[in-house]
């Protein structure tokens, strides 16, 4: 199966036909990405509100949630490219599904071969993780979902924490100052001092060193400021 090269990706599969689900599976991962299927639309919808995701290929008709269904709520916080699946021809059902956020349309029966190449396709323009997923280490922070993770372990951080997180991550090495810092806070209008930088940065190595022993991924700059450990 020599399909046109794309960066691997995990993909999820929402297709309520298993041999179909099956199928097409397969085919993604002959070209090296990473699927993961659910068959119907409820499990779907909660797999795609998880995040984690770079690309969904969707069936329009499914228990419990529809696919556009699926885009709709998918398109209300991200950007990941959709491809939707449909037996249906109607011109104007396939407008719809592209007018809700729809990347591209596939209608069945279908060459799993052509439905490669299209997932190929998009993410040629929107690689893996592109703008979605900032790390360094075993640190990353997933743009999409608001997520932290060290390691394999999840750490919950408030709004302001994790401003100041992706501030950091996005300069690795670079050294911010507290008044940069500062305008990265939500309400930042309502803080007056550069002290409460101070305690979001107390606050978030004490998380990260709960969660693993170990160098500190931020380091202090005396009389200057803060950087994340390249």
């Amino acid at each position: 199966m020599d399909m046109n090269h794309a960066a691997p990706a995990r993909i999820l599969v929402v297709e309520d036909d298993r041999k179909t689900a099956d199928l097409v599976a397969l085919y993604l991962r002959h070209a090296g990405h990473r699927p993961e299927i659910a068959t119907s639309g409820s499990s779907g919808l909660e797999k795609a509100e998880r995040g984690g995701f770079d690309l969904f290929i969707l069936d329009v008709m499914l228990p419990g949630a529809s696919g556009l269904e699926i885009c709709r709520r998918v398109r209300e916080s991200a950007r990941t490219p959709i491809i939707v699946l449909t037996a249906r021809t109607l011109e104007d059902e396939r407008i719809e599904g592209l007018e809700i956020g729809a990347d591209d349309y596939v209608t069945k029966p279908f060459s799993p071969r052509e439905l490669v190449a299209r997932v190929n396709a998009l993410l040629r323009r929107a690689p893996p993780g592109a703008g979605q997923i900032l790390a360094t280490g075993d640190l990353r922070v997933s743009l999409e979902t608001h997520r932290v993770r060290l390691g394999d372990t999840e750490i919950g951080v408030t709004r302001s924490e994790f401003e100041i997180l992706v501030a950091l991550l996005e300069r690795p090495g670079r050294v911010l100052t507290r008044s940069q810092l500062l305008h990265r806070l939500p309400n930042r209008g309502e803080i007056p001092l550069d002290r409460t930088i101070d305690v979001h940065i107390r606050n978030l190595r004490k998380k990260l060193s709960v969660a693993r022993d170990g160098p500190n991924h931020i380091e202090t700059v005396v009389g200057t400021g803060y950087r994340c450990r390249p």
